[in-house]
């Protein structure tokens, strides 16, 4: 049975870091599947770009992985989108900084319960203040931390650019730079 991945988020839009950390993840991790899963309301943020067209762009900036499997996550906080899959010992992927805000999220014992942490560090990231975090938490060894390349990308970066009518091409999988601009995403006004 081949291990099974998840990877969550606004993906509002889903960029070439998003789509990196998947690739280094499933390769890392010899995972056979990885969910991406788009959350519809963000329990922890705004979104811009309304849940349907967050999910065409992450079915269009995953295509090329084979592993992925991108679907509409209608819960807002982790825990409870976990419960609901009922995987069996799944592998969810953050970033460094989402761990160390992890403490604060809403039942982060329970995620650990259900799921095993892997998270992505990169060059710059103070590593000694990771493994405190993880050293805090009722199961360290649920949690791996695992480098990637880094992308100097964000999603709001993005937004910016996509406001002020700039490109975003080389930022996002081209299909999703070329949908961005069809549907007038992230446009001020």
């Amino acid at each position: 049975m081949s291990r099974v991945g998840i990877l969550g988020g606004a993906f509002d839009p889903p960029h070439n870091g998003h789509v990196a950390l998947a690739r280094e993840a499933i390769e890392h991790f010899g995972l056979g599947r990885l969910l991406v899963r788009v959350v519809a309301a963000p329990g922890h943020k705004d979104v811009d770009a309304a849940a349907p067209a967050r999910l065409h762009l992450a079915e269009l900036a995953f295509a090329s992985v084979d592993e992925a499997e991108v679907s509409l996550d209608p819960f807002a906080r982790t825990a409870d989108s976990l419960e609901a899959l009922g995987l069996d010992d799944p592998l969810f992927l953050i970033g460094a900084d989402e761990l160390a805000a992890f403490p604060t999220w809403a039942r982060p014992e329970r995620v650990l319960e259900l799921a095993r942490l892997g998270v992505a560090t990169r060059p710059g990231v103070d590593r000694a203040s990771l493994e405190r975090v993880v050293a805090g938490l009722s199961h360290p060894d649920r949690v791996e931390l695992f480098p990637i390349t880094p992308y100097d990308v964000s999603s709001s970066a993005i937004r910016v650019r996509a406001a002020k009518g700039l490109s975003v091409a080389g930022l996002v999988p081209p299909p999703v730079a070329a949908e961005i601009e069809r549907l007038s995403l992230y446009r001020a006004g």
